[in-house]
């Protein structure tokens, strides 16, 4: 298991109004994140806020390529990001305890806190498809490259971990600095992680570790 020190490239916010960022998700253009009674997105090249839609957001955030997905409480919303309608709404895994949520090849990933587990649901019904076993409790959610990555926050201590999807086993850990906390997890799907940070009201970019072509194992590696 390869262990190094996360690298942060440059940190967002905090933003005006904003008491804690929850889920962090990217469109291709512009960064989301959870910011408790709002979705808010910004440019991540200006740090500029450019939407906000009012609706209940408290934990995980994801997008699909056409929709975003929110955690609010025990449930994920399924969400029109043109006109703020919230679609659809199902039921979340963790019944309340819910946090980091990804999309991955037609399927949610989506972390259940203090359960210390990450589920693999049907974004139709909210079927539990597999859960995987964490030793520790579960941030933010992210696919990128055919790799899962999740991150940690317990006791003070946060890490980027990057997962076997198959067993749970931790590949590898990028640690955060000391005090620095992790809430959402996402992926620009080239070098970098967004990543909230809770309370604090910030969005940090961290470098992603660089790979050859030949590490990548393809999502649909992982479903059933």
């Amino acid at each position: 298991m390869k262990r190094s020190a996360a690298k942060i490239l440059r940190e967002y916010g905090p933003f005006p109004g904003v008491k804690n960022v929850g889920g962090v998700t990217f469109d291709g253009q512009q960064v989301w994140f959870a910011a408790g009674d709002a979705l808010k997105a910004f440019d991540p090249a200006s740090g500029k806020t450019l939407r906000s839609i009012d609706v209940a957001a408290h934990a995980g955030t994801a997008f699909d390529g056409q929709h975003l997905f929110q955690i609010a409480e025990d449930r994920i919303q399924k969400i029109d990001p043109e006109t703020g309608r919230v679609l659809a709404t199902i039921p979340a895994p963790g019944g309340g305890g819910d946090s980091g949520l990804a999309w991955a090849e037609g399927t949610l990933w989506v972390g259940q806190h203090r359960g210390r587990k990450i589920h693999q649901i049907d974004p139709e019904t909210g079927a539990v498809l597999r859960s995987i076993e964490s030793n520790r409790f579960v941030t933010g959610v992210t696919w990128v490259d055919g790799e899962l990555w999740h991150g940690v926050w317990e006791n003070d201590v946060s890490e980027l971990r990057h997962i076997d999807p198959l067993t749970g086993a931790v590949l590898e850990k990028l640690e955060m600095p000391p005090g620095v906390g992790v809430s959402g997890l996402e992926s620009d799907g080239g070098d970098q992680f967004f990543c909230g940070d809770g309370g604090g009201g910030k969005v940090r970019a961290v470098r992603r570790p660089r790979r050859a072509p030949s590490s990548r194992i393809p999502v649909d590696a992982t479903s059933k």
